[in-house]
């Protein structure tokens, strides 16, 4: 074994404790959302691209509401989607994303909620309560 590759697994093993005990934000693949509304997770959905103002400032009030309130990351699993690679993806047709700057909460089959280019730190929570007292319902 090489020695870079070597190091890098090791870091990794060690960090591996850390990091289950991290908040759950999975980036998109196929099918990733699918598996976990399977597993009856509550899902938050953030459709996003980098260069988006509105997406970095919706992406600055998720990140802080989930440090003010560690139930959000205990009960949620937080799904970034990359607009520029999935806009035309299945994901995006089934839930009839319009646009980059969509946040979206699911449960089972539902839809919970939806914020469209709103970036206010209020609307967020909004959205993000919905999913919390979908998650600690059941």
């Amino acid at each position: 074994m090489k020695r870079r590759a070597f190091l890098a697994l090791t870091g990794a093993a060690a960090l591996t404790p850390l990091l289950a005990n991290a908040a759950t934000t999975v980036q998109y693949s196929p099918g990733a959302v699918k598996k976990l509304l399977a597993a009856n997770k509550t899902v938050f959905v953030d459709f996003y691209t980098d260069w988006c103002t509105t997406c970095r400032a919706q992406g600055r009030n998720i990140e802080a509401l989930r440090r003010e309130n560690p139930e959000y990351d205990k009960n949620m699993v937080f799904v970034k989607v990359d607009w520029d690679v999935y806009s035309k993806s299945d994901i995006a047709k089934k839930y009839q994303i319009p646009r980059r700057s969509t946040l979206i909460v699911l449960k089972g089959k539902d839809e919970l909620g939806r914020n469209v280019a709103d970036p206010r730190k209020k609307s967020i929570k909004q959205l993000m309560d919905i999913g919390l007292a979908a998650a600690t319902s059941a």
